[in-house]
């Protein structure tokens, strides 16, 4: 519980702060995206004294928005994709540093001249590229265990609800029946038909999915948030919240997703940007997952 009010806290905070009057809304197709190519390096010669390993790391990001709005009915879509990789002087392997699929749907239709519209979302997430778990044998070498890739996991949430809209770039959806399948890969939880290895599996099931199955339905209620402020001239921040309860198991124990974009644009082609992403989900790790990333790189609009 106290993970969630710090969540909500923490985005009521920057709504608040930062909130503005919004132009009118246009009616029809209205599309706009960003692309970034972030780069980091640092590099050390053979006589630095002061330590540090040599490495180079890049990150591409793309966002694209395409919504539609006739009379009483909008239609918001979004697509991210977000990849990243860092490779160490030395490691023979280079590693992820992010990787990110991700689909949004939101269609609402208004309730009145109100800024409320009765909702249907669809939400779908999982990753590009396999991820691995990194380690040593016996003879020092580093060596790597496949843990992750495509669509394993997967997950897909959809339903109904209300949504609250004051523009394209603040709004909240609250789905109070919404169904959640979890999909993976067979060969993380194939383990045959020993009793004791599927009571051992399942005490701790991969990302919510027991032994010798490869989904897992939830039903449950999910809000997700989304506000975008231009903090000073050239400064625009991005704030996304999604939080879901599983009435089916554990419902207090909600699952949390934050994540905060900022572009510092120094002009039109170079920026510097700082990406924060805290995932509170306890089928996936026993605490929080924090990611995050500072580059300068190329930026431009779509």
């Amino acid at each position: 519980m106290k993970k969630l009010k710090l969540a909500l806290m923490l985005f009521a905070f920057s709504t608040v702060l930062f909130a503005q009057e919004e132009e009118e809304p246009v009616e029809g197709w209205k599309g706009s995206g960003n692309f970034a190519l972030l780069f980091n390096q640092s590099a050390f010669n053979a006589e630095w004294t002061g330590g540090g390993t040599s490495n180079i790391a890049g990150n591409i990001a793309i966002t694209y928005d395409l919504n539609y709005k006739k009379g009483k009915v909008s239609w918001d879509n979004r697509f991210i994709g977000d990849y990243g990789l860092t490779k160490i002087k030395g490691d023979e392997f280079e590693r992820k540093t992010n990787d990110r699929l991700e689909i949004n749907s939101i269609v609402g239709y208004q309730i009145s001249d109100t800024n409320w519209s009765y909702s249907f979302f669809t939400n779908f997430r999982t990753q590009f590229a396999k991820g691995y778990e990194f380690g040593q044998n016996e003879e020092g070498n580093t060596i790597r265990t496949e843990t992750t890739r495509f669509m394993s996991p997967g997950y897909l949430q959809l339903g109904p609800g209300m949504l609250w809209k004051k523009s394209d770039n603040l709004k909240v959806n609250i789905a109070p029946a919404t169904s959640r399948f979890i999909f993976v890969n067979s060969r993380f939880t194939d383990v045959g038909d020993d009793p004791d290895a599927i009571a051992a599996f399942n005490e701790n099931p991969y990302f919510g999915v027991e032994a010798n199955e490869t989904t897992r339905f939830e039903f449950g209620a999910s809000v997700s948030a989304y506000a975008k402020f231009e903090i000073i001239e050239n400064v625009t921040m991005e704030n996304l919240l999604n939080l879901y309860s599983n009435y089916l198991d554990e419902p207090k124990n909600v699952d949390i997703d934050y994540t905060m974009n900022l572009v510092m644009k120094v002009n039109s082609f170079l920026s510097a940007n700082v990406v924060f992403q805290a995932i509170y989900d306890d089928n996936a790790a026993k605490g929080f997952q924090i990611r995050q990333v500072l580059g300068v790189g190329i930026n431009f609009s779509l």
